[in-house]
């Protein structure tokens, strides 16, 4: 298979190459700001880096180009999501595993709620809930991971899944386990198809991340 990643210079757009790279025979397109640069250290036969920018559709459609499957490891406004969702319906793309923030449907319930909203706003008037619409309404066989706050915690990848509809409480998770996560869905080791899913860590219905 052949996977772009959107935003593969972050942290997590980083693991998830990593784990792709290890645990995959797959190709890879790394696209983002300075790339080539920022990820030379990940050069290999199965890597093809493309510099640019979110808005620059025509690129990204070029590089498209054999592309199976796209993980957009960044939380976009509806400006760039109307136009990558144009593209890769265009392209053929089927498969796209987006980001984005909990509390997009007034799900995050609990001790944690206060603090989150607190210190996030009401996520689900925001453009972020647009976003999530647009996938929601596209012929994409979509993912969006609404994402809790993250840190980091080697070879820790416990997750709790919610469903869209469903209360989320989890106040953090790790990007380890994002990341794996991200993969499973990749190789279809995670059957879900279409949906909006909630990623927090397993006994974490705290009042706020446990490190704050």
């Amino acid at each position: 298979m052949k996977v772009m990643i959107l935003g593969a210079a972050g942290q997590i757009g980083q693991m998830v190459t990593h784990n792709l790279l290890d645990q995959t025979d797959d190709d890879l397109v790394l696209y983002g700001h300075n790339v080539s640069s920022r990820l030379a250290n990940l050069s290999s036969v199965r890597t093809k880096f493309v510099d640019g920018d979110f808005k620059e559709f025509s690129k990204i459609k070029m590089a498209l180009s054999g592309v199976d499957a796209v993980y957009l490891s960044f939380v976009a406004g509806p400006d760039i999501i109307k136009g990558l969702l144009d593209v890769l319906e265009k392209a053929d793309i089927k498969r796209f595993i987006a980001a984005n923030v909990p509390d997009l449907y007034q799900e995050v319930s609990g001790p944690f709620q206060k603090w989150y909203r607190q210190n996030t706003g009401t996520v689900w008037k925001t453009a972020y809930k647009e976003s999530a619409n647009l996938i929601e309404n596209s012929n994409l066989d979509y993912i969006i991971l609404r994402i809790t706050w993250l840190y980091n915690e080697a070879a820790n990848i416990a997750v709790h899944v919610t469903k869209k509809g469903e209360p989320f409480k989890e106040a953090q998770v790790t990007r380890q386990a994002v990341s794996q996560f991200v993969v499973d869905l990749l190789t279809d080791k995670l059957d879900y198809h279409r949906e909006s899913l909630g990623l927090g860590e397993p006994n974490t219905e705290f009042t706020k991340p446990s490190f704050y």
